[in-house]
């Protein structure tokens, strides 16, 4: 057991919008970012992919859309997960139910867990992670179709959304659900990060959030693995406008490529890695 604590410096939303993509690729070449979460279904997938392949140092994850974004099955073969309009529902909670109650859900979840695997396999890249927009891996039923489905696609790592109580009240009400999800993926032999950092402060990720995050992650145990999360943008644009109205994504991008970020990290022996990296530490 590697007895220094590692970080995993990841970006959500990966093809959600250019402004997004290039956000990516500045802070993989010029900050601390070393993943991304790939949207398969969104509309500037193509450039996040053309760009990852030209990242060798970015590793990149499926980011499973099932609530609020275009689904890659057409709208007639998945009827009770999306609109009038085509797309997934954006009511996570009505959504968690119709997967328990809607006849038929769960095959069409599958169905379409099963197209964005297939999604990402053609892109060429290797998987490093799996997670799920607006963190709805955390739905027991979803969960287990995603480990169902990913085993036949090389899945090996999933991330745990668990933010301790030393870091912030985020987690408080998911600490149920993230320790049945942790039993899960043990017994399921599917590593995760230990803990996630940034769990109050989603969208609101800047410089000195991240510093004071820093911080308080002394208090965590050596050998353990964190995960800070990120929603970077080099601008504003439609898709971020009408999904996350409230975030910042520049002060974020900056975050991810301040030196002081940097610097925090390298004085507390904060290791950065890949999910990837689990297998070998």
């Amino acid at each position: 057991m590697d007895s220094m604590k590692r970080v995993i410096i990841t970006a959500d939303d990966f093809g959600l919008a250019v402004a997004v993509n290039e956000a990516v690729e500045m802070a993989c070449r010029d900050g601390v970012l070393t993943t991304a979460s790939l949207m398969v279904g969104a509309e500037a997938a193509n450039d996040a992919i053309e760009r990852a392949r030209h990242l060798p140092q970015l590793r990149v994850g499926l980011h499973v859309v099932l609530v609020d974004g275009r689904p890659m099955l057409p709208p007639e073969q998945i009827p009770a997960l999306v609109g009038a309009d085509g797309c997934f529902r954006r009511d996570l909670v009505a959504a968690g139910i119709r997967c328990f109650f809607t006849p038929g859900a769960r095959r069409q979840i599958e169905a379409e867990l099963r197209a964005q695997f297939s999604a990402f396999a053609a892109t060429g890249l290797p998987l490093d992670h799996v997670n799920a927009h607006n963190h709805f891996h955390l739905h027991p039923t979803v969960l287990g179709l995603i480990l169902k489905v990913g085993r036949a696609f090389g899945m090996r790592a999933i991330r745990l959304p668990r933010e301790p109580r030393a870091i912030g009240p985020g987690g408080l009400a998911l600490a149920p659900w993230t320790a049945l999800m942790r039993l899960r993926l043990r017994l399921a032999g599917i590593r995760c990060n230990d803990h996630v950092l940034g769990l109050s402060q989603t969208g609101a990720m800047t410089e000195s959030a991240v510093l004071a995050l820093l911080d308080r992650a002394d208090t965590l145990p050596q050998g353990s693995v964190s995960e800070l999360y990120f929603h970077p943008a080099t601008r504003r644009c439609p898709e971020l406008t009408r999904t996350m109205p409230d975030y910042d994504h520049q002060g974020e991008l900056q975050a991810l490529l301040s030196p002081r970020v940097r610097a925090a990290l390298e004085e507390r022996g904060l290791r950065p890695i890949a999910f990837s990296d689990l297998s070998a530490s």
